[in-house]
C-alpha cells in the first residue's frame, strides 16, 4: 500500500487569510500528480499570529470551508491549523479533511512560550490517530517537536507517519533540522514535515526547510530553503513493516504515563 503526499512550503500572507486562500489554492493546481494527502504550515490563514480575538473562526468559518472545497474538488484529505474559536475558548486546531467531510482534529499541546502563546490559547490533551490508505497517521503542530515523549510511538499509540505543520523561524532551524530525523528514527516510522517560509508580521525570517524522511531518518524528498514550493513523495507501507519486524527496537522502549 502506497501513499501520496504533498506539502505546501509557502510564504503567508501576515493575517490575511483572503490572500492565503488564494495563494494556497494557486499552490496546489501545480501539484503534478494527484495525491491522497495535502499538508499545510501551521496557522495557513493567518501566519503565527495572538490576535486571536480577531482572526478566530468557527467550525465553520470561510477558511474551514475552504479545506472542504479543496478536499472536495482534489480527492485528497487536507489538512493543517487553523485559529479556531469555541466555547468561549481559542485553539491553535489541525483539522483533518477528508473530501467526505472533517473526520477529524488535533489542538497543539505545547504553546509556545517564546510568543507567550499559551497565554491566548488552550492546549490540547489529546493525540488522535487518522487512517488514510491503510497508514497510521499521527498529526501534531510546531513546537511538539521539542518533546519526544508526546511523540513516542506506543501500542496505545502507534502510527506509521508523523506529521509537523509549522512556523518554525530560522533563527532556530538548526533544532529543525535535528529534531525531525530523530523522531522519525526512535519512532521507526515515516517523518512529513511542512514550515513556511518568508518574514511574518514580526519580521521573524522562516527558510522552510520542508522535509519527508524514512524510517532510518533518510531523507525521501526535501524542499528548496527559503523559496515556496510543492513537495512530493510517496511512502510505503510494506517496507516500513518489515523494517519494524526486522529491527524490533519498540518491544525494548521504557513504558510511561503522559500526565
Amino acid at each position: 500500500m502506497s501513499l501520496r503526499i504533498a506539502l505546501l512550503q509557502a510564504d503567508l500572507r501576515w493575517e490575511d487569510p483572503t490572500a492565503n486562500r488564494e495563494l494556497l489554492s494557486g499552490m496546489i493546481d501545480k501539484i503534478r500528480e494527484r495525491p491522497d494527502l495535502i499538508l499545510l504550515p501551521e496557522m495557513f490563514a493567518t501566519g503565527f499570529s495572538m490576535l486571536a480575538d480577531t482572526l478566530a473562526q468557527d467550525m465553520d468559518g470561510p477558511d474551514v470551508r475552504w479545506m472542504q472545497s479543496v478536499a472536495e474538488r482534489s480527492g485528497a484529505t487536507v489538512t493543517g491549523s487553523l485559529i479556531i474559536e469555541e466555547n468561549g475558548r481559542y485553539y491553535n486546531r489541525l483539522l483533518w479533511m477528508s473530501p467526505n467531510g472533517l473526520s477529524g482534529m488535533y489542538d497543539k499541546r505545547h504553546l509556545f512560550r517564546l510568543a507567550h502563546e499559551q497565554d491566548t490559547y488552550t492546549a490540547g490533551t489529546t493525540r488522535p490517530v487518522f487512517r488514510l490508505n491503510d497508514f497510521r497517521i499521527a498529526p501534531l503542530i510546531c513546537y511538539d517537536l521539542r518533546f519526544p515523549v508526546w511523540s513516542r510511538r506506543s501500542p496505545a499509540y502507534d502510527y506509521d507517519l508523523l506529521l509537523y505543520a509549522a512556523n518554525w523561524p530560522e533563527k532556530r532551524g538548526h533544532a529543525w533540522r535535528s529534531l525531525l530525523p530523530a523522531r522519525a528514527i526512535e519512532n521507526q516510522s515515516y517523518v512529513a514535515a511542512v514550515n513556511r517560509v518568508g518574514a511574518d508580521g514580526h519580521g521573524m525570517d522562516h527558510r522552510g526547510d520542508s522535509v519527508v524522511l524514512d524510517y532510518r531518518g533518510e531523507v525521501i524528498s526535501d524542499s528548496e530553503p527559503g523559496s515556496p514550493s510543492v513537495l512530493e513523495a510517496t511512502l510505503e507501507l510494506d517496507p516500513l513493516v518489515r523494517f519494524r519486524e526486522q529491527f524490533a527496537f519498540w518491544q525494548d522502549a521504557d513504558r510511561f504515563r503522559i500526565e
